[in-house]
């Protein structure tokens, strides 16, 4: 097993979470994993390269009143999913508030269930 070179430590995301384009409002995808600064979105479409977009979407915990998380994201990579249409894209965090950026910390590293 390889060592994880990752600076952050990311979590995969249980169901489905939606992410939202909040300059189109259209959902663009779902969560794969995050950490507390960036994702894998699973996009329904391919999305420009080196894209930037502000996005929207909520963290699955057992808080009935968490607010969504909103940040600004820039498109590092993308590749082809697993279903016809789907992309798997990498993303980083652009502006995302203190507030929020404590909230990802705190989820990241919470023991799976």
């Amino acid at each position: 097993m390889g060592v994880e070179s990752r600076r952050q430590p990311r979590r995969a995301v249980p169901g489905v979470v939606d992410v939202v384009d909040t300059m189109t409002e259209e959902i663009v995808g779902h969560l794969g994993n995050l950490s507390s600064g960036g994702m894998l979105l699973i996009a329904n479409r391919n999305l420009p390269d080196d894209g930037l977009f502000q996005l929207r979407f909520t963290l699955p915990d057992d808080v009935g009143t968490a607010q969504p998380i909103i940040t600004g994201a820039h498109v590092l990579w993308q590749g082809r999913g697993h279903a016809p249409g789907q992309s798997w894209v990498g993303m980083r965090f652009l502006g995302l508030s203190r507030e929020a950026a404590h909230r990802l910390r705190l989820w990241t590293t919470q023991p799976t269930a």
